[in-house]
């Protein structure tokens, strides 16, 4: 049977051409007509990279295939729902966890424990599905998968409330959280996928993108601080420039643009430099918590230092959470197209350009529809 999509390791011209005139734009896993939200090409890694691989990985894109700004910002989600199956996910989940565990060794110094019991229910319920997916029998496999749906949907439900409470107490750890409630909702939605249920798998992640985009909002403007126009100090000179700011604010409101984001800082500006002091006192502990930073220090020493230094990786992380939330958004794509383009799950799993030989050093393929997909998330 002849499939509606044409998979290749090569980025078309036309489509190259596009983004460098900005009539296209990468979202997540997606490209894009920037005017009509068109989908033009999916990208999918051709392997999945563990953590400590994720910025090697970026660094080769960046040299081999900037145009598409792929790395710009590195995110625990891959590119794509096809690459990140429940061995990933738990790959994913070990980093996290272990990631935790080293907060805990700081937050000990103001005697606060993690609750990092409920990871292990997690794993579990990744071992549940996993299994549940070898069985050979259709009633067997059907009911051990709903069983880890079930334990996934109770993830949802914690990482919820323990992410609520992290951005509430602007703590150090909310993202650990945030990035966790993702994949429990991935988890769930890929069990779906796996059972060729389609529309259920469409409708959890739209449900789950409300959720997550909403808390990664308030995550995003806590880090702005109460005087954004701290991210724009001289000394970042060549590290954080308008433009990396702006694209944060445009997340916030796409009709944001370079201009108004300066209007907007205008007077910060001014009242940073009259009055450094009042802003480093609304520091959220985020960035920077005095109980656990400045351990050992002097009460007379200047924190400023410390906490501008900070700014750069705060930033990063920004960036980070946005593109978590875009792959997040881009993987309901891909379900509508299988949905829309009569391809099984399965099927779209197995896409690979039918004569080309790998490149050497292409880290990507691209999936490439007839004609341009009118497939834009409900959220």
């Amino acid at each position: 049977m002849s499939l509606p999509v044409t998979a290749t390791f090569m980025l078309a011209n036309w489509i190259a051409k596009g983004i460098a005139d900005g009539t296209f734009e990468r979202v997540g896993g997606v490209i894009r007509d920037v005017k009509t939200k068109q989908i033009v090409s999916w990208l999918r890694e051709q392997e999945s990279p563990t953590g400590k691989q994720l910025e090697e990985l970026g660094r080769n894109l960046q040299d081999t295939q900037g145009i598409l700004q792929v790395t710009s910002a590195v995110s625990i989600l891959n590119l794509g729902i096809s690459v990140i199956g429940f061995a990933v996910i738990a790959q994913r989940l070990k980093e996290l966890e272990k990631r935790l565990q080293q907060a805990q060794q700081l937050l000990n110094k103001i005697d606060r424990k993690i609750d990092l019991s409920f990871y292990a229910n997690f794993r579990a319920a990744i071992e549940l599905a996993t299994n549940a997916f070898t069985m050979t029998k259709t009633e067997n496999r059907r009911s051990s998968a709903l069983q880890a749906i079930n334990r996934f949907l109770e993830a949802e439900h914690i990482y919820t409330e323990y992410t609520d409470i992290e951005i509430e107490q602007k703590s150090q750890i909310a993202d650990e959280y945030l990035l966790t409630l993702s994949l429990a909702y991935l988890a769930e939605a890929r069990c779906y996928l796996e059972l060729e249920e389609h529309d259920t798998a469409l409708r959890r992640f739209q449900e789950g993108s409300i959720v997550i985009r909403s808390r990664i909002q308030k995550y995003v403007k806590l880090l702005l601080t109460s005087n954004p126009a701290a991210y724009l100090h001289p000394q970042f000179r060549g590290q954080i420039n308008l433009r990396r700011l702006t694209q944060i604010y445009q997340w916030l409101d796409p009709k944001c643009d370079e201009n108004s984001v300066f209007d907007m800082q205008r007077m910060n500006l001014f009242m940073l430099a009259q009055d450094p002091n009042k802003w480093v006192e609304s520091i959220p502990p985020a960035i920077w918590d005095s109980k656990i930073d400045w351990v050992g220090k002097v009460i007379w020493d200047d924190p400023k230092p410390q906490i501008y230094a900070r700014l750069p990786k705060t930033l990063a992380v920004m960036e980070s959470m946005i593109e978590t939330d875009r792959r997040f958004e881009s993987y309901q794509t891909e379900v509508q197209a299988i949905s829309k383009l009569g391809i099984s799950f399965h099927d779209w799993l197995k896409l690979t350009p039918s004569t080309e030989i790998k490149p050497d050093g292409a880290e990507l393929m691209y999936i490439i529809p007839s004609k341009p997909l009118d497939l834009q998330p409900s959220i």
